[in-house]
């Protein structure tokens, strides 16, 4: 699970990682990193399960399977990042695992990537 401290519950944090952020896709899923350049706090993860998953036992069920996976990935990413990670409507083969750690490998990538070019 995810402590509190590694959670994003503002708003304002929600909306400023899914329109400014790096986006990346899966099959199910699209996730979305925000890095806060002067920030030194340690990566905060927020979900956004809409109706489209499916009845509210089923998107409990992807939240928590998407909160257990992402728990151990949050090491791997910048100091002061913001990940939002969205659930699209899910086919009957879901591998939330494999499609999260997918997800988050490419968001480290290409973030690493950019801040490469950067400088």
């Amino acid at each position: 699970m995810l402590p509190a401290s590694a959670r994003l519950t503002s708003a304002q944090d929600f909306a400023r990682t899914t329109k400014s952020g790096i986006r990346v896709t899966s099959q199910n899923f699209v996730g979305y990193l925000y890095i806060q350049s002067a920030s030194k706090e340690s990566p905060r993860a927020g979900l956004i399960i809409g109706k489209s998953v499916g009845g509210s036992v089923r998107r409990h069920r992807v939240s928590r399977q998407i909160r257990h996976t992402l728990a151990p990935e949050l090491a791997n990413f910048p100091t002061g990042s913001l990940i939002v990670i969205r659930g699209l409507k899910p086919d009957n083969k879901l591998d939330v695992t494999a499609e999260i750690k997918e997800i988050s490998t490419k968001l480290v990538t290409k973030a690493l990537k950019r801040m490469a070019e950067q400088g």
